[in-house]
C-alpha cells in the first residue's frame, strides 16, 4: 500500500508560480512511479509529469513543457511539481499518483492504482 499527500494548491494570476509538494508513505517498490495529473471541471483527466524515482527519468506533456518541472527528493520521499508561467488553462484539481515501474512510467502507456486526495489551483487572468 501506499499513502499520497498533497500540498501547495492555491490561487494566482496569469504568469504567477506554485510548488505542489507530494510526499509518499507505504512499500518502496509501489511508488517507483510517481505522478501528476490534473482534472479541470468538465474535462477528462490528463497527466502532466511523471518521474520514475529510481532513475530520475522524467516526461512531460507537451502543454507543460518548458513551464513545469518536476523533482524528486530522496530523503523525504517527496515529488515536487514547480509551476511557472501559469495559465488559466492550467485551473484544475491536481492529484498526485504512484505505482510500481511497469517498463515506462508515463502514464499513457501504463495505469496508476495509488492516488493522493487532490489540490486545487486556479488562474485567473
Amino acid at each position: 500500500q501506499v499513502q499520497l499527500v498533497e500540498s501547495g494548491g492555491g490561487s494566482v494570476q496569469t504568469g504567477g508560480s506554485l510548488r505542489l509538494s507530494c510526499t509518499a508513505s507505504g512499500d518502496t517498490a509501489s511508488r517507483q512511479c510517481m505522478s501528476w495529473f490534473r482534472q479541470a471541471p468538465g474535462k477528462e483527466r490528463e497527466g502532466v509529469a511523471a518521474i520514475n524515482t529510481g532513475n530520475s527519468g522524467i516526461v512531460y506533456s507537451d502543454s507543460v513543457k518548458g513551464r513545469f518541472t518536476l523533482s524528486h527528493d530522496k530523503s523525504t520521499n517527496t515529488v515536487y511539481l514547480q509551476m511557472n508561467t501559469l495559465k488559466p488553462g492550467d485551473t484544475a484539481m491536481y492529484y498526485c499518483a504512484a505505482d510500481i515501474y511497469r517498463s515506462s512510467c508515463w502514464w499513457k502507456k501504463r495505469p496508476y492504482n495509488y492516488w493522493g486526495q487532490g489540490t486545487q489551483v486556479t488562474v485567473s487572468s
